[in-house]
C-alpha cells in the first residue's frame, strides 16, 4: 500500500471487478500503466525489449527495498545457458566478483538498499541464453523482514524506468529469484518471476551449476 499511496494509483473494490463495463455494454480496457507511462508487471509478468540500432542494447534492472538493519540483503546474476547451466564460475556475479571477465554484466551498488545489474545484451555470447537476476538475505532473517523489494527496467545506465515490479508476498524465504532477462527469437525479453526458496545462496547457485566450496 505504501507503494500504491506514493504512486497515487486508484485503490478499487472487489464490486469493482465485475463491473469493468462502459454504459453502452462495451468492455473497458483495464491500464497497465501508472502516471508515469511506465508499465507495471506482475508477479510472471513480461516485457519485450525493444532494440537499438539492430541489437538489443544496454540494459539495467535496478532491485530496491526499505532500510534494513536486522539483516542484509544482496542482489547476484546468473548467465545461463540453453540448458540452464552457467558455463564457468565467471557467470557468477556477485559482491565479490561483481562483473564478467568481458564486461557484459557487470552488478553496481547505490547504499545499502539499492542494486542494480546492466548488461549489453548485443555483446553477450551467443551461448548465453538467460540472465537469471537473484537476492540472497544473510543471517537468520527471512524475507518476510525484508517486505518488498522494487525491480525497475530501464535502457542502459541513469535511464528513466520503462517497466517495473513490485514483489511482496514472500515468507519463510532466503532467496528469491527477482527477474529473467532471456532470448526470445531474434530479441529479448524481461519477465518479473517472484519465485523464493527457502534455502540459502549456495544451493540456489549450485543448482545453476555453479562449483561452490565448503
Amino acid at each position: 500500500m505504501p507503494h500504491i499511496t506514493a504512486r497515487g494509483l486508484p485503490v478499487r473494490d472487489a464490486h469493482w471487478l465485475t463491473t469493468l463495463t462502459s454504459p453502452s455494454g462495451n468492455t473497458i480496457e483495464v491500464e497497465t500503466t501508472d502516471p508515469a507511462g511506465v508499465q507495471i508487471l506482475p508477479r510472471g509478468g513480461v516485457l519485450d525489449l525493444p532494440t537499438a540500432h539492430g541489437g538489443a542494447g544496454t540494459w539495467t534492472v535496478t532491485a530496491s527495498w526499505g532500510h534494513q538493519i536486522s539483516c542484509e540483503i544482496d542482489v547476484v546474476t546468473f548467465v545461463l545457458d540453453e540448458d540452464e547451466q552457467v558455463s564457468c564460475d565467471e557467470d557468477f556475479v556477485f559482491y565479490g566478483a561483481p562483473e564478467r571477465p568481458d564486461a557484459t554484466v557487470r552488478l553496481t551498488t547505490d547504499g545499502p538498499s539499492e542494486q542494480a545489474v546492466t548488461a549489453d545484451l548485443t555483446s553477450l555470447p551467443d551461448a548465453a541464453r538467460k540472465i537469471v537476476i537473484a537476492a540472497a538475505i544473510d543471517g537468520p532473517a527471512t524475507f518476510a523482514h525484508a517486505g518488498a523489494i522494487e525491480i525497475t527496467v530501464a535502457q542502459g545506465t541513469g535511464a528513466r524506468a520503462v517497466a517495473q515490479a513490485t514483489l511482496d508476498a514472500a515468507t519463510t524465504e532466503r532467496t528469491l529469484l527477482l527477474a529473467e532477462v532471456y532470448r526470445r527469437g531474434p530479441g529479448w525479453r524481461v519477465r518479473a518471476v517472484g519465485q523464493g526458496y527457502d534455502h540459502q545462496l549456495a544451493a540456489l547457485a549450485r543448482g545453476f551449476g555453479v562449483e561452490i566450496v565448503g
